[in-house]
């Protein structure tokens, strides 16, 4: 049985060969893709700003069901905003680098977790959650779609439940599998390559 490789010391990094240093330094690449989430971020914000100010001048003329059809549409903007705030901080956690939070007082408590496979989770999650508010606002107001087209609202709502299942399904075996591997990753200090 071979020892265990020692992990570096934050303070002494580890010097890397030219060919895995660029490979590893390519994670870099991804910042644009995660700035360029947040200017979508900043999209969606002007989107809500602008939905509930038609909802608030035209709430006398608004009957019940069109001001629960806005009301839906603004919890869908702020569910899609959620998504992204996962895929920006947890991507960026967890491909990118480290964000330098902990102990800030505002460190969102799932960031501690977070890794590949709950982040896949995560998202899929999310993504239930957007598809429900769509079939809801469609049920609510079904004369607007034909029947094939809330037929396959359906479908890929069912198709979204199914993929989560057997994303969590999969995370948790592999998590159960190899428990010593997934939790001495999360304790293990990520050395200072950057």
């Amino acid at each position: 049985m071979s020892a265990p490789k020692p992990i570096p010391s934050p303070a002494q990094p580890r010097t890397m060969k030219a060919l895995p240093r660029l490979i590893f330094m390519s994670r870099w690449l991804q910042v644009p893709l995660y700035l360029g989430l947040i200017v979508a971020q900043g999209v969606y914000v002007v989107l809500f700003l602008k939905e509930v100010w038609h909802l608030v001048t035209h709430s006398m003329t608004l009957d019940e069901t069109n001001i629960m059809l806005v009301v839906l549409g603004l919890i869908d903007v702020v569910m899609i905003s959620n998504l992204l705030i996962m895929v920006i901080v947890g991507g960026y956690e967890t491909f990118v680098s480290r964000l330098g939070v902990e102990g800030h007082p505002d460190e969102p408590e799932w960031l501690d977790h977070v890794n590949a496979g709950v982040l896949k989770v995560k998202l899929s999650m999310a993504l239930i959650s957007i598809s429900s508010i769509h079939l809801l606002k469609t049920f609510i107001n079904p004369d607007q779609h034909t029947f094939h087209a809330v037929l396959w609202q359906v479908i890929i709502h069912v198709a979204f439940l199914v993929s989560a299942l057997i994303m969590a399904f999969v995370d948790r075996l592999t998590t159960h599998t190899h428990p010593k591997h997934f939790h001495s990753e999360t304790l293990a200090p990520r050395s200072a390559l950057d």
